[in-house]
């Protein structure tokens, strides 16, 4: 097994473009645990040792006793001993041997393509936890964002509910009012402002029946907030628990215990690529695994098509035959006595030629069963090329549309902050805002996860380390 793990280890390092530190070492620690990947690698090691099983066969040997001696001229035989080693024809041991060799070959290009799959299955359950940590990261900054919304707005109905209560207390609300609409031009200000206030109107504010029960425009704001401060909330606690099966089916890709610490994957970056569409394809046709399979056993039924035209030769067989005397005594005179050995030849008769006739139709048959299964999986390697370039080039084309459209929707929410701080109107505009970056944002993270799996699909299908450079 070192030789698997040595093996492995350097198609992990080698093998795929470096991303982060940690996938490194779980593509490693997958190669050397992964039950599936070892019985694989058995299977090949196994189908190995048949090649070492081709040789001659083994000799007969033949041992007759006679309980009384037979009486021959040459004295009396006491046993009859034949030892014979039979040959076949020129070529067939040569053969069997490759036959042998390309079968075990095939086992070894089903290791490598299981070797692929395990690879993409780790890189895209670390994609999509990377997308979910993004996302929580994400989610939880438009929480933060959305408390400050709450507490502008509950500065806001403190001041409103202030002034219609008290006439005298007017100015020094409106002068709260002010301050608050002078310095709302940005996210982090508003905080800031808002921050001093906060303690006070907030609790007051929730504590207080009537001011819950007023119909006022400001507590109408309040109460929209927190509806979306709640959902938020429940989204993310979805959110962080989605990442537990991820979590086990990495840890049991690497055979590690289910609760095993991992590493929090870092955000993805944006890349760009840089190899074109037909040297991936040639790449396909050139290195995929399932195609090397499929070539070893045509080379193994081609030998296995010479090995039954060899067997319709004949065999041949040499030995010898050892037949032991002791001297007889006749008429007071001793007879013989001296053993004899006997060279010996045989040679098989193929006679019946329908047995070997249907041999080589059958290699035949099965070459060309074959050669139409090659075919079908590069139709399939190529129709899985075109699906992960077209999800490629969708994911690039969608990165670059959510960045822009993020731009627009920052500044769009920066003149409704600037409106709203001003005169207090279309706070549910502004609530709509940032929402939808919230989604801009979700759309981003999942079109550059694509981008990363759509890549990875093009790494397993290629059995090559496909190397794209960042934005």
């Amino acid at each position: 097994m070192k030789k698997l793990f040595t093996l492995v280890i350097l198609w992990a390092s080698v093998g795929h473009f470096a991303l982060s530190q940690n996938l490194d070492e779980y593509l490693v620690k997958a190669a050397e645990n992964n039950p599936e990947l070892k019985a694989y690698y058995n299977e090949y090691l196994a189908a190995a040792e048949i090649g070492n099983q081709v040789s001659l066969p083994n000799p007969e040997l033949q041992i007759g006793f006679f309980f009384r001696p037979m009486e021959r001229f040459m004295g009396n035989q006491q046993a009859d001993i034949r030892l014979m080693q039979m040959f076949p024809w020129f070529g067939m041991l040569k053969a069997q041997e490759s036959e042998a060799n390309q079968m075990a070959l095939a086992r070894y290009q089903l290791f490598l393509d299981a070797k692929n799959n395990l690879f993409y299955r780790v890189k895209t359950t670390w994609y999509a936890l990377a997308e979910l940590e993004h996302e929580i990261r994400i989610t939880e900054e438009n929480l933060e964002i959305l408390r400050k919304y709450e507490r502008m707005a509950l500065i806001r109905f403190e001041s409103a509910s202030t002034s219609s209560a008290s006439p005298s207390t007017a100015p020094m609300a409106s002068s709260s009012s002010s301050s608050v609409s002078a310095g709302s031009g940005g996210m982090n200000t508003m905080g800031n402002q808002s921050q001093g206030m906060a303690n006070q109107t907030k609790s007051s504010a929730m504590a207080s029946p009537d001011a819950m029960g007023s119909t006022g425009p400001g507590m109408t704001d309040v109460l929209r907030i927190r509806l979306q401060i709640n959902t938020l909330e429940n989204e993310l606690e979805l959110l962080k628990a989605n990442k537990i099966p991820l979590q086990v089916e990495l840890n049991k890709l690497m055979n590690s215990p289910r609760e095993a610490q991992l590493s929090n994957p870092e955000p993805l970056i944006p890349f760009l690529m840089n190899l074109e569409k037909q040297a991936i394809l040639d790449s396909i046709s050139a290195n995929n695994p399932m195609l090397a399979m499929y070539d070893a056993e045509l080379l193994a039924l081609e030998s296995q098509k010479k090995m039954a035209k060899l067997d319709g030769r004949p065999m041949l067989g040499a030995g010898v035959n050892y037949m032991p005397f002791q001297p007889r005594i006749e008429d007071g005179m001793s007879m013989g006595g001296k053993d004899m050995i006997m060279p010996m030849v045989t040679v098989t008769l193929p006679i019946y030629r329908k047995k070997t006739t249907a041999k080589i139709k059958e290699a035949e048959l099965r070459q060309e069963a074959v050669q139409f299964n090659k075919e079908n999986t590069l139709n399939q390697l190529e129709i899985g090329w075109a699906k992960a370039f077209r999800d490629l080039e969708d994911a690039n084309r969608k990165v670059r549309l959510f960045e822009q459209q993020l731009e627009l929707a920052n500044q769009n929410l920066s003149l409704l902050l600037t409106a709203y701080a001003t005169n207090g109107e279309d706070f549910e505009e502004v609530l709509r805002a940032q929402q939808l970056i919230l989604d801009y944002e979700f759309s981003k993270i999942k079109a550059i996860t694509r981008q990363y799996t759509s890549l990875a699909m093009l790494d397993m299908l290629s059995a090559t380390g496909i190397q794209p450079y960042s934005k």
